[in-house]
């Protein structure tokens, strides 16, 4: 029988195949945040959320520290999640503009949302091999969301991801290699068309490099893509 999205979310929640990630991960979660202290923390690595149907993929780098390490959520609970869900829901993509809690009644119309690496990583950084070995769990997402028509790629790791996912799947990509640019595009036959955008990371949106309209403007040409 196919698996399904669930049975792709029990497997992230148990991988232990990094042991710098693991390790990382649950010291977070043991020391927590002042903020959070009375917080019983994920600790774990983080599986995608959406909707089954999706027709748009939004894949981002990693789980927050703090954010989707504590909540168990992606973007949820963290300054990154706030400007995403806002955007989201302006968008007709989410139920909410913000998401607090894995259990917080949020929920996503036509979109889903997976990230490069599934745990969250020492400095927002992680290494070429622990990005290898989380690959298959984006393909196994893929696979089962046959709906979908364009993939927003939030930052240059999760572009690389997705091209990478594109080249397992046997595709030829152009050469030279498309690069990452906010706004930056890959259309291949057959397969949704690749949108990037700067990461929703505090570090872009309070700086002013991604601003609500920039990300509105990015957001709509990916939902139109995916129909």
């Amino acid at each position: 029988m196919p698996e399904s999205l669930a049975e792709v979310a029990r497997a992230v929640a148990a991988c232990r195949a990094c042991p710098r990630l693991v390790a990382w991960r649950e010291q977070v979660a043991r020391e927590k945040r002042r903020a959070y202290r009375d917080w019983e923390y994920w600790g774990r690595p983080v599986p995608g959320f959406g909707d089954p149907r999706a027709r748009l993929l939004l894949v981002g780098l990693a789980p927050g520290a703090h954010g989707a390490n504590r909540t168990g959520r992606m973007f949820t609970g963290d300054r990154s999640g706030d400007f995403l869900y806002a955007a989201l829901h302006r968008a007709g993509l989410a139920s909410r503009p913000r998401a607090a809690a894995r259990d917080d009644g949020l929920r996503l119309r036509g979109a889903f949302i997976s990230a490069a690496c599934r745990c969250a990583p020492p400095g927002n950084r992680p290494l070429p091999v622990e990005l290898a070995r989380c690959a298959p769990f984006l393909d196994r997402e893929v696979a089962l969301l046959p709906r979908l028509g364009a993939v927003l790629c939030l930052g240059a790791v999760a572009w690389e991801a997705v091209l990478g996912h594109l080249a397992r799947r046997g595709l030829a990509l152009p050469r030279p290699r498309p690069r990452f640019a906010h706004g930056a595009e890959l259309a291949l036959p057959g397969v949704p068309l690749v949108v990037g955008s700067y990461h929703v990371s505090q570090q872009n949106t309070l700086t002013g490099r991604l601003t609500p309209a920039m990300f509105d403007r990015v957001l709509a040409r990916a939902a139109r893509a995916a129909g």
